[in-house]
């Protein structure tokens, strides 16, 4: 990953509607991404409690 790449693609899914799951490699916080033709939207990826989900974040 180059220095400059804060966001990183975990999860990938569909080809016309699609959902994809990204990390920021700063904070951990993980959010959901889905699109449909032309639109689309990006949103903190919450759990069950209500609080976003935090991946552990490795330094390399």
């Amino acid at each position: 990953m180059a220095k400059n790449e804060r966001f990183k693609k975990v999860y990938s899914q569909g080809t016309v509607n699609v959902m994809e799951i990204w990390v920021d490699s700063e904070t951990g916080v993980n959010y959901v991404f889905h699109t449909s033709g032309y639109s689309g939207g990006m949103s903190p990826l919450l759990g069950r409690d209500g609080k976003p989900v935090i991946s552990p974040i490795v330094n390399s």
